[in-house]
C-alpha cells in the first residue's frame, strides 16, 4: 500500500479511504466519513467549493502536490480540520476525513475530547476528528506513507465493498452544493449529521 493508489480522481481516493485507518502516536481512527474536492479550473475536476478552487495558494499549495500527505488548516477560529492529498502530482485534490471511529488510544483521545459524551462521538465530524487525534497545524504536509512519520495512514485492504457506502451532498459548502462527493460507511454510528449550507441555492422542490 502506497501514496500512488491515491494518485486517482477524488471521488475514487475518498471512497479508498473509507475504513482505512489514520494513526498518530498510539491513537488509530478508522475512516468512516470523507468529501472530495477537487481544484482549479484549469485542472482536470474543477471545483470552485474547494480551497484550491482559484489556484494556488500559501494555504493550498500542498493541495497541488503529490498525493498522500497530510493537508491542515483551521476552521472557524477553533477546529483542525484534516485532508489527505489526492490526484496525481500537480493536480490540485484532496479529501477532507470528516468522520472516525477510534480504535485505539481511547483514553488519550478522551483526554483531548472531554465534551465528548460516548466513545461514537470521540471523532465525529471533522473537527473532532482532528482533536481525538492531537494533530493540529504544525502538522501540515507530513507525508503519510513515510517509514518516519509520526502520523501514518494505513489503507485498508480490500478496499470496502460498494455497496457498504452510501453517497450525497457535501457538509456546509455555498458552492456546489448538491455535488455528491460525500461518502460515509453506511453502518457506521459515527458518521455526522448533514447540514446544507444556509448561504447555498435552495433546493429546488417539485410542484
Amino acid at each position: 500500500m502506497c501514496a500512488e493508489e491515491l494518485a486517482v480522481h477524488p471521488v475514487a481516493a475518498a471512497r479508498r479511504l473509507l475504513g482505512s485507518t489514520l494513526w498518530s502516536g498510539t491513537v488509530g481512527v478508522r475512516i468512516v466519513e470523507v468529501e472530495a474536492y477537487g481544484g482549479d479550473p484549469a485542472g482536470p475536476w474543477p471545483d470552485p467549493a474547494a480551497h484550491s478552487g482559484r489556484g494556488r495558494t500559501p494555504r493550498s499549495s500542498v493541495m497541488f502536490g503529490p498525493p498522500g500527505v497530510l493537508y491542515v488548516y483551521f476552521s472557524y477560529g477553533m477546529h483542525t480540520c484534516v485532508n489527505v492529498t489526492c490526484g496525481p502530482d500537480g493536480a490540485a485534490s484532496a479529501v477532507l476525513l470528516r468522520a472516525g471511529e477510534v480504535i485505539a488510544g481511547h483514553e488519550t483521545a478522551r483526554a483531548r475530547r472531554p465534551a465528548a459524551r460516548t466513545d461514537v462521538g470521540l471523532a465525529r465530524g471533522p473537527g473532532n476528528f482532528g482533536s481525538a487525534l492531537g494533530i493540529t497545524l504544525d502538522d501540515y504536509g507530513t507525508p503519510l506513507f513515510a517509514p518516519d512519520s509520526h502520523i501514518r495512514l494505513e489503507l485498508i485492504a480490500p478496499p470496502v465493498e460498494p455497496v457498504a457506502i452510501s453517497a450525497g451532498p457535501r457538509v456546509g459548502v455555498r458552492l456546489e452544493a448538491d455535488r455528491p462527493w460525500r461518502f460515509w460507511l453506511t453502518d457506521s454510528p459515527a458518521v455526522s449529521v448533514y447540514r446544507r449550507s444556509p448561504r447555498a441555492p435552495q433546493e429546488e422542490t417539485s410542484a
